[in-house]
C-alpha cells in the first residue's frame, strides 16, 4: 500500500519543479550534457547539501532590502520640514515616484528569491527521493566492475 505513494511524489515534485520553472522565465534554457562544464556560478545542491540551511539567509536578506527602503522615505521628510512650505511639495513628488518602482522591486526581488527557494527544496526533494536508487546502481556497477578485475587477475590476463 506505501508503494504507489512514492511512485506519485516524485511525479508531482517534477510537475512542480516545471511550474516554477515556467515561472521564473527559464523555458527556454536546456539542461546542460553530461559531456559538458557547468560554470561556477550555478550553485548545483550536492547529496550531502541541505537546502534548510541556505533558507533562512535567503530570508535574512529579503527583509533586509525592504528595512533599507524605509528609512530612504523617513530621511527625506527631514530636509523637506526644515526648508520652506512652498519647495515641500516639490521635494515630496520627486521621493513619491521612485517609492513605488523600488516597492515593486523588492516584491518581485522578494518572490524571485521565495521561488528559488521552492524549487532548491522540491529539487532536494527530488535528489533525497532518488538518492537510494542512485547509490544501489553505483554499487552494482563497482560490484559488477570488482568481479571483471578479480576474474582477470585469477586468470592471468591485465
Amino acid at each position: 500500500m506505501d508503494t504507489p505513494n512514492p511512485l506519485q511524489k516524485p511525479a508531482h515534485l517534477l510537475d512542480d519543479l516545471e511550474s516554477i520553472r515556467k515561472l521564473l522565465g527559464d523555458e527556454n534554457l536546456q539542461p546542460p550534457l553530461l559531456t559538458e562544464t557547468v560554470s561556477s556560478e550555478v550553485q548545483i545542491p550536492l547529496l550531502f547539501d541541505m537546502v534548510g540551511n541556505q533558507q533562512p539567509a535567503a530570508a535574512q536578506a529579503a527583509p533586509a532590502a525592504p528595512a533599507k527602503a524605509q528609512p530612504a522615505p523617513a530621511a527625506a521628510p527631514a530636509p523637506a520640514q526644515a526648508a520652506t512650505p512652498a519647495p515641500v511639495p516639490a521635494a515630496a513628488a520627486p521621493v513619491a515616484k521612485p517609492a513605488p518602482a523600488s516597492n515593486n522591486a523588492d516584491a518581485l526581488l522578494h518572490l524571485d528569491s521565495e521561488l528559488r527557494a521552492a524549487a532548491q527544496l522540491i529539487m532536494q526533494d527530488v535528489i533525497d527521493d532518488f538518492a537510494p536508487h542512485i547509490e544501489t546502481e553505483i554499487k552494482r556497477r563497482l560490484d559488477a566492475r570488482l568481479e571483471r578485475l578479480l576474474a582477470a587477475a585469477t586468470s592471468g590476463k591485465p
